[in-house]
């Protein structure tokens, strides 16, 4: 039985990458709620678990040559640093607020051209390097650490930001010869088990209130990777790809809603520039993009 590749869609596509954008806002709240009692490490493993649980039918699916892999070192190096992005930015999420975290989730890609220029010798234009910038100083207006005193929570997101973009530059590197269900697999299997060993201090029982949130952020985090990946399989990532950035407006409107939090306009004038910049990084072929979260 031979695979088809679906019918190509625009209009589904964005209809799929839309609801992947408001769940992954909507995890963002259950997340920001679940941070008043419970630990970043506790909320990173849950998620991790969760998402794990619900990836094992894939073994059913494809059966043990789901494991089979030649470069066993590169998903681990994409677990490492796709989880250690995920670290920063549900800290982010539980610190700033919540459309200015997301924020920092969306801004990888501004770095990505520098990561691959770095790591696989990748050619990077005047343009990407102008992008680069422009979102470097986007993400700094967002955050603004002069005026709010917060250093720490600037470098955090930036350096979550950097990771993510390497993490992405990993999954195009193994995409060449690793299916997407391997790699999203691998992903959660290894951040499942490295995350689990904070949990030898960290852990403390939680209470079913602290149990659904953190659960329901995992449920919610695999369904946006996986209409998302369905959204770029129907269609070009050059033409939808910009609808995720209303995960930022979705959080926006949910932080209005539940908290009173209405960013400024630093905030905004940031977003709106990295934003462009994310624009002037989009080349002719793209292959899919996945949250870190």
């Amino acid at each position: 039985m031979h695979y088809q590749a679906p019918t190509q869609s625009i209009v589904r596509g964005l209809a799929l990458l839309t609801l992947s954008a408001l769940l992954f806002s909507a995890m963002g709240v259950l997340i920001r709620l679940a941070s008043h009692s419970v630990n970043n490490e506790t909320i990173v493993f849950m998620r991790n678990l969760t998402g794990t649980i619900m990836l094992l039918p894939l073994i059913a699916v494809h059966g043990l040559g789901l494991f089979k892999t030649a470069v066993p070192l590169q998903h681990l190096w994409r677990a490492v640093v796709g989880l250690a992005a995920m670290y920063g930015f549900f800290y982010a999420i539980a610190n700033l607020p919540l459309s200015s975290a997301m924020v920092f989730t969306y801004s990888s890609p501004i770095f990505i051209p520098l990561v691959a220029w770095l790591f696989l010798r990748e050619r990077m234009t005047p343009r990407m390097g102008i992008a680069a910038v422009m979102g470097l100083v986007g993400v700094i207006m967002v955050c603004r650490p002069a005026a709010t005193g917060s250093l720490f929570m600037a470098s955090i997101g930036i350096s979550a930001s950097l990771l993510a973009a390497m993490a992405f530059v990993t999954v195009r590197s193994l995409s060449r010869t690793e299916p997407t269900t391997r790699i999203v697999f691998y992903f959660s299997l290894i951040s499942a088990l490295i995350s689990a060993i904070p949990m030898f201090w960290a852990w403390r029982p939680l209470t079913s209130e602290e149990t659904l949130l953190v659960v329901g952020a995992g449920v919610l985090a695999t369904f946006s990777q996986l209409a998302m990946s369905r959204a770029y399989s129907l269609a070009p990532a050059g033409k939808i790809g910009p609808a995720a950035y209303q995960a930022i407006v979705f959080a926006g409107v949910w932080a209005w809603l539940m908290w009173g939090e209405v960013p400024d306009r630093y905030a905004v004038a940031g977003t709106i520039i990295i934003f462009v910049a994310t624009l002037l990084c989009l080349e002719r072929r793209h292959r899919p993009r996945q949250n870190i979260g």
